[in-house]
């Protein structure tokens, strides 16, 4: 038994397809990851696991050791960065899509299109009633991603232009729940990922000039007229590169990236 047990030891250190890779983080990389895992495992002996939880948790999970790939919808912070090289680790960064995000709101409501100052408002407080920016005599009720999601620090970031979101506002811990919430409620507005879209909702056309209003679409983010882009990431430690590099190497591949348009995300190349 003993003598077997060797023998399984040796086997699996001498072949790195018997690998088990986690891969965990972003919810907005969560489908994308899954679908390509799905394929990835038809021709491949490795075994991969992916779990959502939001980009943070997934950073977090990376620097403990717990899982292999930390996949985000940000980048990593400056604090993240330095926890990372205390242990011991050296960070390697892989673009692997682009996605839009898109402004969704309760599809009975006529409003059809914002700028971002108009968002900035709504999203930090300070418009309240969709009357405000051509609609309904109506409450606004905003829906966010929690702290820990890189979609919430980006959408922070560059639409809020790093203001606080107001108070009372809604935080979901996951991208369908906002759908869901969204579909439901007549005064809701939230934001999602492009590959999220579905009937249940409406994208509003988003202007960052205040003159030309965009719709977010395929097409659009890879003109890049639509101006809520940003890039997809793999984070992971060097020192295990040599046992995940065919999965990677597989989502950077044609084949890999045909999946990134047929999800509903942007590939590296058109």
């Amino acid at each position: 038994m003993k003598k077997l047990f060797l023998s399984v030891m040796m086997l699996c250190a001498l072949a790195p397809s018997f690998y088990a890779q986690k891969i965990k983080g972003s919810d907005t990389v969560l489908p994308l990851a899954q679908k390509e895992a799905e394929v990835f495992l038809k021709s491949s002996k490795q075994s991969v696991t992916v779990t959502g939880g939001g980009s943070g948790v997934g950073i977090a999970a990376l620097i403990q050791g717990t899982t292999d790939i930390a996949m985000s919808s940000r980048g990593m912070k400056f604090d993240e960065k330095i926890k990372f090289q205390q242990k011991g680790k050296t960070l390697v960064t892989k673009i692997i899509a682009y996605d839009a995000l898109a402004v969704v709101i309760n599809p009975s409501n006529p409003v059809s299109k914002l700028t971002r100052a108009q968002l900035e408002g709504i999203f930090t407080g300070k418009i309240t009633n969709w009357k405000q920016v051509g609609g309904a005599n109506l409450k606004i009720i905003a829906y966010s991603r929690e702290t820990s999601s890189g979609t919430y620090e980006f959408f922070k970031e560059h639409v809020l232009l790093n203001k606080n979101y107001l108070n009372s506002i809604l935080s979901m811990p996951a991208t369908g729940a906002i759908i869901q919430s969204v579909s439901q409620t007549k005064g809701a507005i939230g934001y999602v990922g492009l590959a999220y879209l579905n009937k249940s909702v409406k994208a509003v056309h988003v202007s960052f000039n205040g003159k030309t209003f965009i719709e977010p679409s395929m097409v659009n983010a890879v003109n890049k007229s639509y101006p809520i882009v940003r890039p997809l990431y793999f984070f992971y430690d060097k020192k295990y590169e040599s046992k995940i590099t065919s999965f990677v190497s597989f989502i950077m591949s044609a084949k890999g990236q045909k999946i990134v348009r047929e999800v509903g995300y942007v590939p590296l190349k058109m």
